[in-house]
């Protein structure tokens, strides 16, 4: 008998227009000891059989057919109370954020012990033994004393190592991890990854893993459910799905992977069953206003020189007295990057990656050094107005677009307001239409000019940020995790649009990433970072397959590995 027993399931929600169904006539099983994972793009419906599973679908949802059993007992129909009974004790949710998991308010301590008797019935003395026992077993060092902490003092790794305890607190038979590992480090992704197989092997835990990392899953999972819209198109064994895909979108879906064995030229495109392509621009751009832009410079010459770079964040201290804190955030750093070429920043987060692109932006001020572009000081202060114009040249797209987008402007006025303020164009009229062409060109249609950024997906509105950042003719784009919180296959279009910009509009790049096989697809050379320092650099292959540096190797090490062409 499966432990968990999912036959013909259906959710559905009542919208304004009629019905949508999230899942459609789903059947999976998971056994004692088993990692089932669970694939496919946003709005595939692999959250919403986990939340239907925990009894947690939010309103109006409601499950419309089939039946969810554990270890042969029908759980889909009861009630509210039996199902808080049931919640925690024999079924615990590792969710993708822990911060939203855990009361920022109370200790870890008192998060844990108040889980522990709710369902165990100890004591308070016996549940803190236990609550010590477990944040030990999920490996946070001096358990005795970080409980007494508050879920702010820890990192985000060590908050999901928290969630992690919270869903074992009761020693359940089965465990839904809903994207556990999206924003980490390789560092803390892999020590979580052991963690889930461990526990699995150990305590003999069945697991559903939800994910659109296909690196996790060929780390981690036994078998395999591939959703998409809401149906299950594929299942099988890890091996047989990644290696040997049946369904034409599992095939697409793997052939969007970046793989971290070797370069490809470009990724293929998930337009399975895609009810239209999206847009191609019809733009000469010899002779349109993208095209005469600054002089483009030889290939090969350097075009931004960063020398001795130093920036000390300083915190506390002032008027009410106390010790002030240093942040030494970017430490003697000097590269340079060459005219034509991409040239990638690696490392995990407070590596320091961020801060160079905010230092060469001007959002930040250097503590000292020297960044140059085409010779301009971009460290000091602008003289004269034609070197704040030469300045312009360099634009950056942040991680989160939503957040670097207004949200009370129409996506066509984002896209032109930089037009208008620079001055390059001669009428609001051609403004509008230069912007027309922007969003044409990054394969939005001519609608998207009038709407609001929410009515947009999270990879649309990354093609309006880079839209916007071309809209001051730059020479040298910064992108800055461009891609992280993007499905494989959202992923693999933007990554592509950013290869044929480069090529189209002669563009330099400097891309900041902690992705490995993202980096290895789009990088000539790339620069290491650990605490603020670079520790190695090289081309970019020779940093895969002959890294000098012992945490380069770490890391190249840790990524998970997803190699097609060798399962």
């Amino acid at each position: 008998m499966a432990l968990l027993d999912i036959e013909n399931l259906t959710v559905e929600y009542p919208v304004r227009h009629g019905i949508f169904t999230a899942v459609d006539d789903v059947s999976l099983t998971v056994e004692r000891g088993e990692i089932l994972g669970i694939v496919g793009e946003s709005g595939a419906g692999k959250s919403t059989i986990g939340n239907a599973v925990m009894g947690l679908l939010s309103s109006p949802g409601r499950i419309a057919g089939g039946t969810v059993s554990l270890e042969g007992d029908r759980i889909d129909a009861l009630n509210a109370a039996k199902m808080r009974s049931l919640r925690g004790k024999r079924i615990g949710m590792i969710f993708q954020d822990p911060m939203t998991s855990l009361n920022p308010l109370e200790t870890i301590e008192n998060q844990l012990i108040e889980t522990i008797d709710h369902h165990l019935h100890v004591g308070t003395a016996e549940a803190k033994e236990r609550a010590i026992r477990l944040l030990e077993q999920v490996g946070i060092a001096d358990a005795p004393n970080r409980i007494k902490q508050y879920p702010h003092e820890f990192s985000g790794g060590m908050r999901q190592r928290v969630v992690i305890a919270l869903a074992l607190c009761a020693e359940p038979d089965l465990i839904i991890a809903d994207e556990p590992t999206t924003a980490l480090d390789v560092s803390i992704q892999a020590q979580i990854l052991d963690l889930i197989k461990r526990l699995c092997r150990e305590e003999n835990v069945g697991m559903i893993l939800v994910t659109h990392d296909m690196g996790v899953i060929a780390e981690t999972a036994d078998r395999v459910a591939v959703m998409y819209r809401g149906k299950l198109v594929e299942l099988g064994d890890t091996a047989q799905i990644i290696g040997q895909p049946q369904h034409p979108y599992t095939k697409v879906l793997i052939s969007a992977v970046p793989p971290s064995n070797k370069r490809i030229d470009r990724f293929t495109r998930v337009d399975y069953a895609q009810s239209g392509t999206p847009p191609k621009a019809d733009i000469d751009l010899n002779t349109h206003w993208l095209g005469d832009g600054p002089a483009r410079q030889i290939d090969g010459q350097a075009m931004l020189t960063v020398a001795s770079l130093n920036k000390v964040f300083r915190s506390g201290g002032g008027l009410f007295g106390g010790k002030a804190q240093e942040n030494h955030a970017v430490k003697d750093v000097s590269f340079h990057v060459k005219a034509g070429e991409t040239f990638g920043i690696v490392g995990e987060s407070g590596s320091g990656k961020s801060t160079i692109a905010r230092l060469i932006t001007g959002i930040h001020k250097p503590t000292s050094g020297e960044i140059h572009f085409n010779g301009d000081p971009l460290h000091e202060k602008p003289k004269t107005g034609e070197e704040i114009l030469r300045r312009r040249q360099v634009q950056m797209v942040f991680q989160d677009p939503y957040s670097s987008l207004n949200a009370r402007m129409r996506v066509g006025d984002i896209v032109a307001e930089p037009i208008r303020v620079n001055g390059t164009a001669p009428s609001t009229s051609a403004a509008r239409t230069i912007a027309a062409d922007l969003l044409a060109l990054v394969e939005l249609d001519a609608d998207a000019a009038l709407k609001y950024p929410h009515a947009f997906s999270g990879g649309q509105r990354q093609r309006i940020s880079i839209a916007r950042a071309l809209a001051s003719r730059p020479r040298f784009l910064i992108c800055d995790e461009p891609t992280s919180a993007l499905d494989v296959s959202i992923q693999a279009q933007i990554l592509n649009l950013l290869k044929d910009l480069q090529a189209k509009l002669d563009l330099t790049l400097l891309f900041i990433s902690h992705d490995l096989p993202v980096m290895r697809q789009m990088c000539d050379r790339i620069a290491v970072m650990r605490y603020g320092e670079i520790v190695e650099q090289s081309g970019g292959e020779a940093i895969f397959t002959a890294p000098q540096h012992s945490y380069t190797r770490s890391l190249i090490d840790l990524m998970p590995k997803f190699e097609p062409d060798r399962m």
